[in-house]
Protein backbone atom coordinates (compact mmCIF):
# COMPACT_ATOMS: atom_id res chain seq x y z
CA UNK A 1 0.00 0.00 0.00
CA UNK A 2 1.15 3.59 -1.03
CA UNK A 3 0.27 6.36 1.15
CA UNK A 4 -0.69 8.48 -1.51
CA UNK A 5 -3.04 5.66 -2.51
CA UNK A 6 -4.45 5.26 0.92
CA UNK A 7 -7.81 6.78 2.04
CA UNK A 8 -7.02 8.34 5.36
CA UNK A 9 -5.04 10.63 6.29
CA UNK A 10 -2.95 11.54 9.56
CA UNK A 11 -4.32 14.24 11.67
CA UNK A 12 -2.63 16.43 14.28
CA UNK A 13 -6.19 17.89 15.89
CA UNK A 14 -7.21 16.14 18.79
CA UNK A 15 -10.84 15.00 18.17
CA UNK A 16 -12.44 17.47 20.54
CA UNK A 17 -15.68 15.03 21.30
CA UNK A 18 -13.52 11.90 22.89
CA UNK A 19 -12.10 11.96 26.41
CA UNK A 20 -10.68 8.33 25.72
CA UNK A 21 -7.64 8.03 24.62
CA UNK A 22 -7.40 4.99 22.60
CA UNK A 23 -10.05 6.95 20.50
CA UNK A 24 -8.23 9.85 19.96
CA UNK A 25 -5.30 7.58 18.92
CA UNK A 26 -7.15 6.11 16.57
CA UNK A 27 -9.11 8.41 15.19
CA UNK A 28 -6.03 10.98 14.72
CA UNK A 29 -4.02 8.03 13.03
CA UNK A 30 -7.19 7.25 10.37
CA UNK A 31 -7.79 3.68 11.70
CA UNK A 32 -11.28 4.98 12.72
CA UNK A 33 -14.27 7.12 11.98
CA UNK A 34 -16.78 8.32 14.58
CA UNK A 35 -20.12 8.00 13.27
CA UNK A 36 -22.02 8.92 16.49
CA UNK A 37 -21.28 7.98 20.46
CA UNK A 38 -20.29 4.57 21.20
CA UNK A 39 -20.83 3.67 17.14
CA UNK A 40 -16.97 3.58 14.82
CA UNK A 41 -16.61 2.74 11.38
CA UNK A 42 -13.16 0.67 10.76
CA UNK A 43 -11.06 2.85 8.19
CA UNK A 44 -8.15 0.26 5.86
CA UNK A 45 -5.83 0.30 8.15
CA UNK A 46 -7.97 -0.38 10.83
CA UNK A 47 -10.10 -2.76 9.21
CA UNK A 48 -6.83 -4.73 9.17
CA UNK A 49 -5.95 -4.32 12.47
CA UNK A 50 -9.23 -5.90 13.21
CA UNK A 51 -9.13 -8.70 11.19
CA UNK A 52 -5.79 -10.12 12.38
CA UNK A 53 -7.23 -9.62 15.61
CA UNK A 54 -10.41 -11.80 14.30
CA UNK A 55 -8.35 -15.05 13.42
CA UNK A 56 -6.05 -15.38 16.28
CA UNK A 57 -9.51 -15.66 17.80
CA UNK A 58 -10.63 -17.64 15.08
CA UNK A 59 -7.64 -19.84 14.94
CA UNK A 60 -7.64 -20.57 19.11
CA UNK A 61 -11.68 -20.89 18.89
CA UNK A 62 -11.24 -23.83 16.20
CA UNK A 63 -8.14 -25.37 17.67
CA UNK A 64 -11.27 -26.63 20.56
CA UNK A 65 -13.33 -27.72 18.05
CA UNK A 66 -15.93 -24.44 17.19
CA UNK A 67 -17.44 -24.41 14.30
CA UNK A 68 -18.09 -21.21 13.07
CA UNK A 69 -21.47 -19.84 11.66
CA UNK A 70 -23.24 -16.92 11.15
CA UNK A 71 -26.21 -16.02 12.92
CA UNK A 72 -28.93 -13.19 12.07
CA UNK A 73 -28.79 -9.73 13.61
CA UNK A 74 -32.93 -9.88 13.79
CA UNK A 75 -34.60 -11.87 16.27
CA UNK A 76 -38.02 -13.16 16.61
CA UNK A 77 -39.67 -12.19 20.21
CA UNK A 78 -41.35 -16.02 20.23
CA UNK A 79 -38.23 -17.96 21.73
CA UNK A 80 -37.09 -14.76 23.64
CA UNK A 81 -40.49 -15.18 25.43
CA UNK A 82 -40.25 -18.77 25.97
CA UNK A 83 -36.84 -18.08 28.08
CA UNK A 84 -38.89 -15.03 30.18
CA UNK A 85 -35.76 -12.68 28.06
CA UNK A 86 -38.16 -10.52 25.76
CA UNK A 87 -39.56 -8.76 28.96
CA UNK A 88 -36.81 -9.06 31.33
CA UNK A 89 -35.65 -5.93 32.98
CA UNK A 90 -32.59 -6.89 33.47
CA UNK A 91 -31.86 -6.61 29.74
CA UNK A 92 -32.23 -3.17 29.72
CA UNK A 93 -29.82 -2.27 27.25
CA UNK A 94 -31.84 -4.32 24.46
CA UNK A 95 -32.49 -2.32 20.95
CA UNK A 96 -35.82 -3.31 20.11
CA UNK A 97 -37.60 -2.69 16.85
CA UNK A 98 -41.15 -3.35 14.72
CA UNK A 99 -40.95 -4.72 11.46
CA UNK A 100 -43.66 -3.31 8.79
CA UNK A 101 -46.77 -5.52 9.48
CA UNK A 102 -45.92 -4.68 13.52
CA UNK A 103 -44.07 -7.87 13.92
CA UNK A 104 -41.86 -7.20 17.29
CA UNK A 105 -37.73 -7.88 16.62
CA UNK A 106 -34.78 -8.16 18.63
CA UNK A 107 -31.23 -6.95 17.37
CA UNK A 108 -28.49 -8.70 17.81
CA UNK A 109 -27.75 -8.70 21.83
CA UNK A 110 -26.88 -12.11 22.62
CA UNK A 111 -27.37 -15.03 20.65
CA UNK A 112 -28.60 -18.24 23.15
CA UNK A 113 -32.28 -18.76 22.65
CA UNK A 114 -31.18 -18.19 18.60
CA UNK A 115 -28.61 -20.39 18.49
CA UNK A 116 -30.28 -23.31 20.36
CA UNK A 117 -33.34 -22.73 17.94
CA UNK A 118 -30.80 -23.04 14.75
CA UNK A 119 -29.36 -26.08 15.84
CA UNK A 120 -31.34 -27.78 18.44
CA UNK A 121 -33.14 -30.43 16.11
CA UNK A 122 -29.30 -31.72 15.52
CA UNK A 123 -28.73 -32.55 18.92
CA UNK A 124 -31.12 -35.29 19.24
CA UNK A 125 -28.62 -38.47 20.90
CA UNK A 126 -26.26 -38.07 23.05
CA UNK A 127 -23.86 -39.69 19.61
CA UNK A 128 -24.59 -35.88 18.61
CA UNK A 129 -23.17 -34.66 21.52
CA UNK A 130 -20.48 -32.36 22.60
CA UNK A 131 -20.84 -29.01 20.02
CA UNK A 132 -19.21 -26.01 20.13
CA UNK A 133 -20.43 -23.25 17.82
CA UNK A 134 -19.19 -19.39 17.37
CA UNK A 135 -20.00 -16.65 15.18
CA UNK A 136 -17.76 -13.23 15.08
CA UNK A 137 -20.73 -10.93 14.27
CA UNK A 138 -21.72 -7.22 15.60
CA UNK A 139 -23.66 -6.81 18.50
CA UNK A 140 -25.89 -3.52 19.63
CA UNK A 141 -26.19 -2.45 22.86
CA UNK A 142 -28.35 0.69 23.72
CA UNK A 143 -26.02 1.47 26.14
CA UNK A 144 -27.28 4.50 28.67
CA UNK A 145 -23.98 6.35 28.11
CA UNK A 146 -21.47 4.68 25.68
CA UNK A 147 -17.89 5.88 26.78
CA UNK A 148 -13.73 5.11 26.87
CA UNK A 149 -13.81 4.83 23.31
CA UNK A 150 -13.82 1.06 21.91
CA UNK A 151 -13.91 0.07 25.01
CA UNK A 152 -17.89 0.27 25.61
CA UNK A 153 -19.80 1.10 22.24
CA UNK A 154 -23.64 0.74 21.52
CA UNK A 155 -22.17 -1.38 17.84
CA UNK A 156 -19.14 -3.61 18.37
CA UNK A 157 -17.57 -6.57 17.08
CA UNK A 158 -17.64 -9.88 19.08
CA UNK A 159 -16.79 -13.58 19.52
CA UNK A 160 -19.73 -15.36 21.29
CA UNK A 161 -18.97 -19.01 21.14
CA UNK A 162 -21.57 -21.88 22.73
CA UNK A 163 -21.34 -25.36 24.10
CA UNK A 164 -23.46 -28.12 24.17
CA UNK A 165 -22.83 -31.08 26.43
CA UNK A 166 -24.65 -34.46 27.83
CA UNK A 167 -22.65 -33.94 31.10
CA UNK A 168 -21.29 -31.79 34.15
CA UNK A 169 -18.27 -33.35 33.78
CA UNK A 170 -18.43 -32.57 29.68
CA UNK A 171 -19.66 -29.22 30.22
CA UNK A 172 -16.59 -28.41 32.57
CA UNK A 173 -13.63 -30.00 30.36
CA UNK A 174 -14.81 -28.22 27.25
CA UNK A 175 -15.64 -25.04 29.50
CA UNK A 176 -12.02 -25.42 30.96
CA UNK A 177 -10.69 -25.87 27.43
CA UNK A 178 -11.92 -22.59 25.93
CA UNK A 179 -10.70 -20.91 28.97
CA UNK A 180 -6.81 -21.96 28.30
CA UNK A 181 -7.98 -21.12 24.64
CA UNK A 182 -8.63 -17.44 25.82
CA UNK A 183 -5.30 -17.18 27.49
CA UNK A 184 -3.71 -18.48 24.24
CA UNK A 185 -5.44 -15.50 22.33
CA UNK A 186 -3.87 -12.99 25.32
CA UNK A 187 -0.35 -14.34 24.91
CA UNK A 188 -0.83 -14.26 21.48
CA UNK A 189 -1.86 -10.06 21.34
CA UNK A 190 0.79 -9.24 24.25
CA UNK A 191 -1.76 -9.32 26.77
CA UNK A 192 -1.07 -12.85 29.00
CA UNK A 193 0.89 -11.11 31.72
CA UNK A 194 -1.60 -8.69 32.76
CA UNK A 195 -5.21 -10.66 31.69
CA UNK A 196 -6.08 -12.65 34.97
CA UNK A 197 -9.26 -14.68 35.18
CA UNK A 198 -11.81 -13.43 37.57
CA UNK A 199 -14.42 -14.44 39.55
CA UNK A 200 -17.91 -12.07 38.63
CA UNK A 201 -21.47 -12.36 38.69
CA UNK A 202 -23.77 -14.39 35.89
CA UNK A 203 -25.43 -10.91 34.79
CA UNK A 204 -28.18 -11.57 32.66
CA UNK A 205 -27.00 -15.08 31.52
CA UNK A 206 -26.92 -17.39 34.61
CA UNK A 207 -27.24 -17.07 38.84
CA UNK A 208 -24.22 -18.82 38.72
CA UNK A 209 -20.52 -17.10 38.98
CA UNK A 210 -19.23 -15.60 35.29
CA UNK A 211 -15.47 -15.91 35.09
CA UNK A 212 -14.42 -12.47 33.59
CA UNK A 213 -10.73 -11.90 31.75
CA UNK A 214 -9.78 -8.50 32.81
CA UNK A 215 -6.50 -6.79 31.83
CA UNK A 216 -5.01 -4.42 34.33
CA UNK A 217 -5.36 -0.73 33.04
CA UNK A 218 -4.73 2.51 34.89
CA UNK A 219 -8.43 3.49 32.91
CA UNK A 220 -9.92 -0.05 33.22
CA UNK A 221 -13.77 0.23 34.23
CA UNK A 222 -13.83 -2.51 36.67
CA UNK A 223 -12.38 -2.84 40.16
CA UNK A 224 -10.59 -6.41 40.90
CA UNK A 225 -9.25 -7.92 43.88
CA UNK A 226 -6.00 -10.12 42.65
CA UNK A 227 -4.02 -12.93 44.17
CA UNK A 228 -0.95 -12.38 41.69
CA UNK A 229 0.60 -15.19 43.25
CA UNK A 230 -2.45 -17.70 42.61
CA UNK A 231 -3.18 -15.89 39.03
CA UNK A 232 -6.72 -15.18 39.83
CA UNK A 233 -8.88 -12.75 40.83
CA UNK A 234 -12.70 -11.50 42.16
CA UNK A 235 -14.81 -8.76 40.70
CA UNK A 236 -15.52 -6.50 43.49
CA UNK A 237 -19.23 -6.47 42.81
CA UNK A 238 -19.45 -9.31 44.36
CA UNK A 239 -17.11 -8.86 47.15
CA UNK A 240 -18.37 -10.87 50.06
CA UNK A 241 -16.11 -12.96 52.98
CA UNK A 242 -18.46 -15.72 52.04
CA UNK A 243 -17.60 -15.44 48.41
CA UNK A 244 -13.71 -15.51 49.34
CA UNK A 245 -14.17 -18.71 51.16
CA UNK A 246 -16.02 -20.19 48.66
CA UNK A 247 -13.31 -19.04 45.98
CA UNK A 248 -10.34 -20.02 48.21
CA UNK A 249 -9.17 -16.52 48.41
CA UNK A 250 -7.70 -14.80 51.18
CA UNK A 251 -8.75 -11.27 51.42
CA UNK A 252 -5.42 -9.67 53.26
CA UNK A 253 -3.22 -11.29 49.94
CA UNK A 254 -5.40 -9.40 47.35
CA UNK A 255 -4.90 -6.17 45.63
CA UNK A 256 -7.32 -3.64 44.44
CA UNK A 257 -6.54 -2.52 40.82
CA UNK A 258 -8.66 -1.07 37.83
CA UNK A 259 -8.87 -3.33 35.18
CA UNK A 260 -11.04 -3.76 31.80
CA UNK A 261 -12.65 -6.63 30.33
CA UNK A 262 -11.63 -8.73 27.46
CA UNK A 263 -13.38 -11.87 27.67
CA UNK A 264 -16.50 -13.75 29.64
CA UNK A 265 -17.56 -17.44 29.96
CA UNK A 266 -20.78 -18.27 31.66
CA UNK A 267 -21.65 -22.00 32.64
CA UNK A 268 -25.43 -21.81 31.48
CA UNK A 269 -26.67 -25.38 32.87
CA UNK A 270 -29.90 -25.89 31.04
CA UNK A 271 -32.16 -23.11 31.68
CA UNK A 272 -32.36 -22.54 27.70
CA UNK A 273 -32.51 -25.84 26.30
CA UNK A 274 -34.83 -26.92 28.72
CA UNK A 275 -36.96 -23.56 27.77
CA UNK A 276 -36.75 -24.32 24.25
CA UNK A 277 -37.86 -28.05 24.79
CA UNK A 278 -34.41 -29.13 23.28
CA UNK A 279 -33.24 -32.61 24.82
CA UNK A 280 -31.28 -35.55 23.83
CA UNK A 281 -31.62 -39.03 24.40
CA UNK A 282 -29.33 -41.07 26.44
CA UNK A 283 -27.98 -45.16 25.48
CA UNK A 284 -30.87 -46.01 27.47
CA UNK A 285 -33.28 -43.93 25.40
CA UNK A 286 -34.06 -41.82 28.02
CA UNK A 287 -34.91 -37.83 27.58
CA UNK A 288 -31.77 -36.16 29.44
CA UNK A 289 -31.34 -31.90 29.32
CA UNK A 290 -28.35 -30.44 27.25
CA UNK A 291 -26.06 -28.36 29.06
CA UNK A 292 -24.51 -24.87 27.72
CA UNK A 293 -21.71 -22.81 28.43
CA UNK A 294 -21.18 -19.55 26.31
CA UNK A 295 -18.10 -17.82 26.21
CA UNK A 296 -17.56 -14.26 24.60
CA UNK A 297 -14.71 -12.00 23.37
CA UNK A 298 -14.85 -8.30 22.39
CA UNK A 299 -13.18 -8.28 19.50
CA UNK A 300 -12.73 -3.75 18.68
CA UNK A 301 -13.21 -3.70 22.42
CA UNK A 302 -9.99 -6.10 22.22
CA UNK A 303 -8.38 -3.56 19.82
CA UNK A 304 -9.12 -0.25 22.10
CA UNK A 305 -6.94 -2.27 24.87
CA UNK A 306 -4.46 -2.87 22.66
CA UNK A 307 -4.07 0.53 21.33
CA UNK A 308 -4.14 2.29 24.68
CA UNK A 309 -2.22 -0.29 26.72
CA UNK A 310 0.55 -0.09 24.26
CA UNK A 311 0.91 3.26 22.77
CA UNK A 312 3.19 5.67 24.51
CA UNK A 313 3.70 10.15 23.56
CA UNK A 314 4.48 9.64 19.99
CA UNK A 315 1.05 7.49 18.79
CA UNK A 316 0.04 3.76 18.60
CA UNK A 317 2.78 1.22 18.76
CA UNK A 318 1.07 -2.48 17.44
CA UNK A 319 2.35 -5.72 18.31
CA UNK A 320 3.80 -7.37 15.11
CA UNK A 321 1.41 -10.20 14.44
CA UNK A 322 -1.79 -7.51 14.24
CA UNK A 323 -0.31 -4.30 12.87
CA UNK A 324 -1.86 -2.96 9.51
CA UNK A 325 1.54 -3.31 7.86
CA UNK A 326 4.96 -4.70 9.37
CA UNK A 327 7.16 -2.24 7.69
CA UNK A 328 6.71 1.68 7.11
CA UNK A 329 9.04 2.48 4.38
CA UNK A 330 9.73 6.19 3.03
CA UNK A 331 12.57 8.24 1.88
CA UNK A 332 13.77 11.70 3.15
CA UNK A 333 14.83 13.80 0.51
CA UNK A 334 13.99 15.35 -2.97
CA UNK A 335 16.37 13.69 -4.77
CA UNK A 336 15.08 11.04 -7.53
CA UNK A 337 17.58 8.71 -7.00
CA UNK A 338 16.30 8.15 -3.42
CA UNK A 339 12.83 7.81 -4.26
CA UNK A 340 14.05 5.05 -7.01
CA UNK A 341 15.83 3.48 -4.20
CA UNK A 342 12.95 3.18 -1.97
CA UNK A 343 10.70 2.30 -4.50
CA UNK A 344 12.73 -0.16 -5.71
CA UNK A 345 13.28 -1.36 -2.04
CA UNK A 346 9.12 -1.39 -1.86
CA UNK A 347 8.98 -3.94 -4.94
CA UNK A 348 11.94 -6.47 -3.50
CA UNK A 349 10.19 -6.20 0.23
CA UNK A 350 6.82 -7.06 -1.24
CA UNK A 351 8.10 -9.94 -3.14
CA UNK A 352 9.31 -11.15 0.18
CA UNK A 353 5.49 -11.56 1.41
CA UNK A 354 6.60 -8.98 3.77
CA UNK A 355 3.21 -6.15 4.51
CA UNK A 356 4.98 -2.63 3.36
CA UNK A 357 3.37 0.60 3.81
CA UNK A 358 5.10 2.80 1.14
CA UNK A 359 5.05 6.42 2.29
CA UNK A 360 5.57 8.26 -1.59
CA UNK A 361 4.45 11.54 -0.72
CA UNK A 362 7.00 14.61 -1.37
CA UNK A 363 5.69 15.76 2.21
CA UNK A 364 8.06 17.30 4.50
CA UNK A 365 10.81 14.87 6.93
CA UNK A 366 9.38 15.59 10.45
CA UNK A 367 5.49 15.15 8.89
CA UNK A 368 6.75 11.93 7.90
CA UNK A 369 8.99 10.78 10.84
CA UNK A 370 5.80 12.39 13.18
CA UNK A 371 3.58 9.99 11.11
CA UNK A 372 5.45 6.64 11.08
CA UNK A 373 5.93 7.11 15.16
CA UNK A 374 1.56 8.13 15.26
CA UNK A 375 0.57 5.17 13.31
CA UNK A 376 2.26 2.20 15.40
CA UNK A 377 3.56 0.26 12.56
CA UNK A 378 6.67 -2.26 14.25
CA UNK A 379 9.54 -1.47 11.70
CA UNK A 380 10.57 1.47 9.76
CA UNK A 381 12.86 2.10 6.55
CA UNK A 382 14.34 5.44 5.43
CA UNK A 383 15.95 5.67 2.37
CA UNK A 384 18.31 9.02 2.84
CA UNK A 385 22.01 10.52 1.36
CA UNK A 386 23.76 9.50 4.21
CA UNK A 387 23.38 6.26 4.95
CA UNK A 388 22.50 5.56 1.27
CA UNK A 389 26.42 6.36 0.34
CA UNK A 390 27.57 3.90 2.63
CA UNK A 391 25.04 0.91 1.46
CA UNK A 392 23.07 1.12 4.42
CA UNK A 393 19.68 1.83 4.97
CA UNK A 394 18.12 3.86 8.56
CA UNK A 395 15.99 0.98 10.50
CA UNK A 396 14.60 1.36 13.41
CA UNK A 397 11.75 -0.67 15.62
CA UNK A 398 8.93 1.62 16.77
CA UNK A 399 9.37 0.24 20.72
CA UNK A 400 13.07 1.48 20.41
CA UNK A 401 14.90 4.79 20.76
CA UNK A 402 18.00 3.83 18.77
CA UNK A 403 18.27 4.05 15.20
CA UNK A 404 20.35 1.33 13.07
CA UNK A 405 22.35 1.02 9.87
CA UNK A 406 21.54 -2.13 8.01
CA UNK A 407 22.09 -3.51 4.81
CA UNK A 408 19.23 -4.44 2.41
CA UNK A 409 19.81 -8.37 3.89
CA UNK A 410 20.16 -7.77 7.43
CA UNK A 411 16.94 -5.91 7.26
CA UNK A 412 15.45 -9.02 5.62
CA UNK A 413 16.67 -11.09 8.68
CA UNK A 414 15.66 -8.75 11.12
CA UNK A 415 11.61 -8.86 9.50
CA UNK A 416 11.40 -12.81 8.89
Amino acid sequence: MRVTNLVSKTSRTFPADEEAKNAQLLIRAGYIHKEMAGVYSFLPLGFRVLEKIKNIVREEMNSVGGQEVMMSVLQPKDIWQKTDRWDDKKVDNWFKTKLVNGTEVGVGLTHEEPIIDSIGDFLKSYKDLPKIVYQIQNKFRNELRAKSGLFRGREFLMKDMYSFASSQEQHIEIYENIVKAYFKVYERLGLGEVTYRTYADGGIFTKRFSDEFQTISPIGEDTIYLDREKGIAINEEIMSDENLAKMGLDKQKLEKVKAVEVGNTFHLETKYTDALDVYFSDKNGNQQSIIMGCYGIGISRLMGVIAEHFSDDKGLNWPKNIAPYSVYLSFIGQDEELKKTAEDLYEKLTDQKIEVLFDDRDARPSEKLTDSELLGIPFRIIVNKGTLSDGVLEFKQRSKTDLEHLSFEEIINRLK
